[in-house]
């Protein structure tokens, strides 16, 4: 007779070896639980509806003579030098993004300078170099015949003749940096004496009465201008915010503390390839240090050279960003060679300030400010406490269900909740400053949906498993052909789920995105936690005792489920005997 073949019947889902997925598994966890440690990234990071912060909703608007320049590339652009100007004031968890066609959301979460954020969101138009023509301030000009606005050279000295003389030596990245321009002390330090303004015995610029309707016309505007800050917005009046780059205008400097007449631009944002704020040791003061492209270099060499002979306002040039100046530095030579600095009486925060617009003002289209929603951290502390509460109270209600129904094969549905839930938090902590994730409330919300769906993979095993033993099979044999069927339920449910979260993620922004992120992440983490450790972690304890035995509390009772008669095989029935005494 041959012997039976050993082997028939392979074991699926890992039967006979169930240790080695529940190591890999294990593995991962101490993995990404060592990252966190090793990172210092011990908490997802939170957004701005539970730390606290600053959202601002801003509004494309096409530029003057360009109707359709409101585009995705456009968009894009604008988005990129937003999200690195706000992450050039150290707000690194910011984040920018588009919201249909023409809006721009910008969220700024904990951010401790989130008013400052604002304001250089907020002045997202085009920026300019233009010629400073006349210049009147809110206080009494000084006497042009006194020193009121001295010169400096590089070192910090003043010069003999009051004009900054060139000093070669210092380098920034490698680029000689060939002079220096310093900011004016305070814009309303002289006047103009450019033909079509006079100045008055007080010293501001008067009309002149020229016969150019032109510049008659700017006298006019210059004289009637008042850029005093509104009061309660301290909103400062900005008549250029769409003037004709090419024509000259009058503006508002950007604390209203004065006003200009401007010639036409020189050089516009794009000529500046880079600008950085940097602590100059040997003179122990701050300095903007600039950088420009090809084509800004020659044409900033041709335009400080003509106002470097000019006699003061107007060998000034004025930065203007959004229809505002921002900052009015003097020029005492030709600046040549592609770098300059902008020296003064800067400190950190406004050299800073002024190195960002530089490096980013540039933007391809102009930005309405709509709406700004302000979360303070006591009210972000409140919404995560109720959700954090929420969420406690639904994986509450789901252990109640395991363990009253389930008994003991509740202990192996609470484990795998507890592997997900490691799983889980640690990929969101290092997701963080890996891709800029942020646990806001809608997340949370996806968290909390997340236990049921995960919940409802160990449901459906069990209760596949619970069907084999109604069967009348044992409890070794059921776990083994119930897996294949589960398995195909399962994988169906999580697709469903992962795809409705992928959409949803696709076709929506902000914190909905939120929500479908942590839908999708759980989703994804419920399969590798089913395969990897409910089912084998089932195995193993079938081969225990207390399940193999159907002991009444391991919910695997065969009474209590009202199985069937253990199946039999079906005996042969006997050949018939002849008795020898009939024979």
């Amino acid at each position: 007779m041959a012997a039976p073949k050993k082997g028939r019947g392979p074991a699926t889902g890992g039967q006979g070896r169930p240790g080695r997925a529940l190591a890999l598994i294990l593995v991962v966890m101490g993995a990404l639980v060592g990252g966190m440690f090793a990172t210092g990234d011990l908490t997802p990071r939170l957004g701005i509806d539970l730390a606290g912060g600053t959202s601002i909703t801003l509004r494309a608007e096409n530029q003057p003579g360009k109707p359709d320049s409101i585009n995705n590339t456009n968009m894009q652009t604008a988005i990129g030098i937003i999200e690195r100007r706000v992450n050039g004031l150290g707000v690194s968890e910011s984040e920018v993004q588009q919201q249909g066609n023409r809006h721009i959301i910008v969220n700024i979460p904990k951010a401790t300078n989130s008013e400052q954020a604002r304001e250089q969101v907020g002045t997202t138009a085009q920026l300019y170099f233009r010629p400073v023509v006349a210049v009147s301030g809110n206080t009494p000009l000084p006497d042009p015949s006194a020193d009121g606005t001295p010169s400096a050279t590089p070192s910090g000295k003043p010069a003999p003749s009051g004009k900054a003389t060139p000093t070669p030596g210092a380098t920034t990245q490698g680029r000689a940096v060939t002079d220096a321009l310093k900011k004016a002390p305070t814009p309303s330090a002289s006047t103009s004496g450019k033909p079509g303004t006079q100045p008055s015995p007080s010293g501001t610029p008067q009309p002149s009465g020229s016969a150019d309707p032109g510049t008659a016309a700017l006298d006019k505007q210059f004289a009637a201008l008042d850029c005093t800050p509104k009061k309660g917005t301290k909103e400062v009046p900005n008549p250029a915010r769409n003037a004709d780059p090419a024509k000259p205008t009058v503006a508002c400097g950007s604390e209203g503390d004065a006003k200009y007449i401007l010639g036409p631009s020189e050089v516009e944002g794009t000529d500046v390839d880079e600008a950085k704020a940097v602590l100059d040791p040997q003179r122990g003061m701050w300095i903007v240090q600039l950088g420009f492209t090809d084509k800004g270099t020659k044409k900033f060499a041709q335009t400080t050279g003509k106002l470097a002979s000019q006699a003061p306002p107007q060998n000034q040039f004025a930065i203007m960003l959004d229809g505002q100046v921002v900052s009015a530095p003097s020029v005492s030579s030709a600046i040549g060679g592609g770098s300059a600095e902008i020296s003064g009486s800067f400190n950190q925060d406004s050299a800073t300030d002024l190195a960002n617009i530089l490096s980013y003002g540039a933007l391809p289209l102009s930005f309405v400010e709509e709406s700004v929603t302000t979360v303070t951290a006591a009210l972000g502390g409140e919404q995560l406490k109720a959700g954090l509460i929420a969420g406690a109270i639904g994986l509450a209600l789901v252990v109640i269900y395991l363990v009253v129904y389930y008994r003991g094969l509740s202990v192996i549905a609470l484990l795998s909740l507890l592997a997900s839930a490691i799983l889980t938090y640690a990929l969101m902590s290092l997701l963080g400053p890996a891709i800029g994730f942020a646990l806001n409330l809608p997340a949370v919300c996806g968290a909390i949906v997340a236990i049921g769906i995960t919940a409802d993979s160990f449901i459906v095993y069990f209760e596949r498993v619970r069907d084999e033993i109604r069967e009348g099979r044992t409890l070794r044999p059921a776990v083994e052909r119930a897996w294949p069927r589960a398995r195909r339920t399962i994988l169906v449910s999580d697709f469903v789920s992962f795809l409705a979260a992928a959409v949803l993620f696709i076709v929506t922004v902000g914190k909905v995105q939120g929500f479908a992120f942590t839908l999708g992440l759980t989703t994804l983490l419920d399969v590798v936690v089913v395969f990897l450790f409910t089912k084998p972690l089932m195995t193993l304890f079938a081969r225990t005792k207390f399940f193999g035995s159907g002991h009444p509390w391991s919910g695997l009772d065969p009474k209590r489920l009202g199985a069937k008669p253990p199946l039999r095989r079906s005996r042969r029935a006997a050949a018939p005997t002849i008795d020898p005494k009939e024979a």
